[in-house]
């Protein structure tokens, strides 16, 4: 019976977790907004517990702040939105490195399988979609490079500036994205390190006019959805 209540707690705290992230990347959770951990209770429908120890994990996670009388939704700012994409691109090219110099030929060819079904996935497909898919074929070099800790980064890094790729996506397009992609993957396919660094980076590097130009249309769609 112990082991079946302590079961059931870790899985409503994993989905308090995951709701509240959920949350905190879409800005469902506003930027600035202050967090009580009694009123996400009440709209949860839980104690405070798994509220609490969501919070506390969110902070770490770099979605929150903590304040005197609680939680504060991290502003959308153009220099920690330029922080981290400097940080996605360098841990990006470091995988990069790691899976020309480590993956497999299999691996490489369902990679490019995955490429070619992705482009052919409809054009009006909403951008929350578009962009997993994207992310998904990051990842995938990421596991070529057979380093569970970049990965564990990059999937944090993805998660934070998520909604700004949101944003980006719009702008940019998939047919772009998709010629980028396989840039990276011939590349890859070529073991070419350096083909792949300059690939990489004119992918997804952003420039800070471009970053403040997303934050803006990022924080109308916000307030606007209102």
């Amino acid at each position: 019976m112990p082991s079946t209540i302590s079961k059931t707690r870790r899985e409503r705290g994993s989905g308090v977790l995951n709701t509240l992230r959920r949350m905190a990347i879409s800005y469902e959770l506003k930027p600035g907004e202050r967090l009580s951990e009694i009123e996400l209770a009440g709209k949860l429908g839980v104690s405070r517990t798994p509220v609490r120890e969501a919070l506390t994990r969110l902070v770490n996670d770099g979605f929150l702040t903590p304040t005197t009388r609680g939680y504060m939704r991290r502003p959308l700012e153009v220099q920690e939105t330029m922080d981290l994409y400097e940080a996605r691109v360098a841990i990006e090219s470091t995988c990069l490195a790691m899976a020309i110099a480590r993956a497999t030929d299999e691996e490489i060819a369902e990679a490019v399988k995955y490429l070619a079904a992705s482009r052919q996935v409809a054009a009006d497909t909403p951008i929350e979609q578009l962009v997993e898919l994207d992310e998904g074929f990051h990842l995938r070099i990421a596991d070529m490079a057979r380093n569970s800790e970049l990965k564990r980064i990059l999937v944090n890094l993805n998660e934070r500036i998520r909604f700004i790729r949101w944003i980006d996506m719009e702008s940019v397009g998939r047919d772009s994205t998709q010629s980028e992609h396989a840039a990276i993957l011939q590349a890859l396919q070529t073991r070419d390190a350096s083909a792949g660094e300059r690939a990489l980076r004119e992918h997804i590097g952003l420039r800070r006019d471009q970053i403040v130009e997303a934050i803006k249309r990022g924080l109308a769609k916000i307030y606007l959805a209102e």
